[in-house]
């Protein structure tokens, strides 16, 4: 009896026919990137190196698009951000050593904001591998050790045979809730080899779904529906999964007061009766939360940003629905749920009885004003006025991604993402140099929107250099440079811990010759202008630069009593 399946596993003749004879001058590079163009992808980014040359070979003869940027770091972040836009693995090329480690900062970033990332980094040659001292060029021990605490998994190839395999099991890791970046490894003289195998056609790496345990939801419906005040905690998995409509929909069955994380920004309506905003960073929001009989937190570890830098100590029950397991009850004790957020928060929209708190509105708003006396109280219009004009110039779909500079601390609380899957940080890891870079590769994921980037000029100087990548692709990227001299905050941080700040002052370019240089529209704008001057460079296509001298001011914590 002849079944379905083994009709699906017959090869067609054409496809016997290319399998025997399989194009003429290929290497393990054709391997690599027709795997890559089988499970789907079509943009590359990375930086050749001398090892690497058999995949960048390969990649000439591909019709994947190739976005290369000049320093590996730099090529992580964009890969970072092509996966947060998307959702799809974003393939990663790299070289051996230096070009391998120099993208590790930008690794621990993706890893730390759950995006999915496909390093695929060339090796020394076989015959080195196993932590002798051969002596080859960029020869680390064990270079696969340095990745292990920072990746998801971590794949090792020795044959041609196994790249498929390797890169498919990759792929999966990566793009299973939590997503994450993930390393294959591939020796130089492998990608080189001349190779017979036929060409890869078919490959298959389905994620695997992690729905939550039902006898776990049920437990959770129950206390939510008998719940005097809850609340809600939306983090970045809420936003990773999708997953932003179905939480409004229980927020509004429960009429339950609902804050983001800073990232989740996005996952609940700014404006909404029941939305906190984001104003993790205050007392008055660590309070109310604190105050809740029932917290639920979905997609969030309640790491250090998210629980105000821990002070915050819940008094009612927690139910924390968490897809990364390592943060499951890390941080408080709470009936943990492991479970992708999108189908967590089904099954308790399935399960939850409705209830109805006339009060919740009133709760939220009486916050809010809290919060907003005591922002004014510290004479920080200036600050105010600039987010504002960022936001009224940057369009509503567009998306915008910060470095670690004042402003985007200030974007964290106070900054309206509009939607879901708009506004990244580097705050996951919290490395400098991530704002432009990353733009670049949401530019080159959807180019139908503008994109903004937003970096101090400390962080600036980073990644000066894409400039040039920027240009060669022409991606749309605005980016807005905020110049104060140096690094803003640690100045802030030093001169309050210590009297007076060292090593923070900068000696900067001028920004806007600089991106002049380049070939890269530049203006030097002020407050008053930044509006429009914003506006203006974002409705032109092709990069440009704002540069914006101000010396902004953080508002004072509330965690330091």
């Amino acid at each position: 009896m002849t079944h379905d399946h083994d009709l699906e596993l017959r090869p067609t003749a054409a496809q016997t026919e290319a399998a025997l004879n399989p194009p003429a001058g290929r290497n393990g590079g054709d391997l690599v990137v027709e795997t890559l163009a089988g499970l789907g992808a079509t943009t590359v980014f990375g930086l050749p190196g001398q090892h690497a040359l058999g995949m960048f070979d390969a990649l000439g003869r591909s019709d994947l698009r190739y976005i290369g940027l000049r320093v590996e770091n730099n090529a992580g972040f964009a890969a970072d951000a092509y996966g947060r836009i998307t959702g799809e693995a974003a393939p990663l090329l790299l070289s051996t050593g230096p070009g391998a480690l120099t993208s590790l900062a930008a690794l621990q970033e993706a890893r730390a904001a759950s995006a999915p990332v496909l390093a695929i980094s060339s090796q020394i040659p076989t015959a080195g591998l196993g932590g002798g001292r051969h002596g080859y060029l960029h020869e680390l021990p064990d270079q696969a050790a340095s990745f292990r605490g920072v990746v998801k998994s971590v794949h090792t190839v020795r044959t041609q045979s196994q790249i498929p395999s390797a890169i498919a099991e990759a792929w999966t890791s990566a793009l299973t809730a939590p997503h994450g970046p993930v390393w294959v490894e591939i020796p130089q003289d492998v990608l080189l080899a001349g190779t017979h195998l036929p060409v890869v056609t078919a490959v298959d790496a389905t994620p695997d779904e992690l729905p939550p345990r039902p006898e776990l939801t049920a437990v959770a419906a129950d206390l939510l529906s008998r719940a005097e005040r809850p609340a809600i905690i939306a983090g970045g998995g809420v936003v990773r999964a999708d997953a932003s409509g179905k939480l409004r929909q229980l927020a509004e069955k429960l009429d339950a007061p609902v804050v983001t994380t800073f990232g989740g920004k996005g996952a609940f309506p700014w404006t909404h009766p029941l939305s906190l905003q984001s104003w993790l960073e205050d007392r008055h929001t660590t309070d109310l939360l604190e105050d809740a009989d029932v917290l639920l937190v979905v997609g969030s570890g309640l790491g250090e940003l998210s629980s105000n830098y821990h002070t915050f100590k819940p008094r009612g029950r927690v139910i924390q629905i968490e897809a990364d397991l390592g943060k499951l009850e890390s941080n408080h004790p709470a009936l943990g749920i492991h479970a992708d957020a999108r189908l967590a928060l089904q099954a308790l929209l399935e399960t939850v009885s409705e209830r109805t708190d006339p009060t919740a509105p009133d709760r939220v708003r009486t916050l809010l004003a809290k919060v907003a006396d005591r922002i004014s109280g510290q004479e920080l219009t200036l600050e105010q006025d600039v987010l504002a004009s960022v936001r009224r110039a940057l369009p509503a779909g567009s998306p915008s991604f910060w470095d670690m500079t004042i402003l985007a601390y200030w974007a964290w609380s106070a900054f309206d993402a509009k939607s879901p899957n708009t506004m990244h940080s580097a705050q996951g890891a919290g490395g400098l140099g991530y704002g432009f870079p990353a733009a670049l590769g949401a530019a080159a994921a959807d180019p139908t929107h503008p994109v903004l980037a937003v970096s101090g000029d400390g962080g600036a100087l980073y990644s000066i250099a894409e400039l040039a990548t920027a240009r060669q692709y022409d991606l749309n990227v605005t980016w807005l440079i905020v110049d104060d001299g140096g690094y803003g905050i640690l100045r802030e941080y030093m001169t309050d811990a210590f009297g007076e700040p060292t090593a923070t002052e900068l000696t900067r370019p001028d920004f806007v010759a600089l991106a002049e240089s380049f070939g890269v529209p530049g203006v030097r704008t002020t407050p008053g202008t930044l509006e429009t001057d914003l506006a203006k460079a974002l409705s032109q296509p092709g990069p440009s630069v704002v540069v914006l001298p101000a010396v902004l001011r953080m508002f004072a914590p509330t965690h330091l009593g």
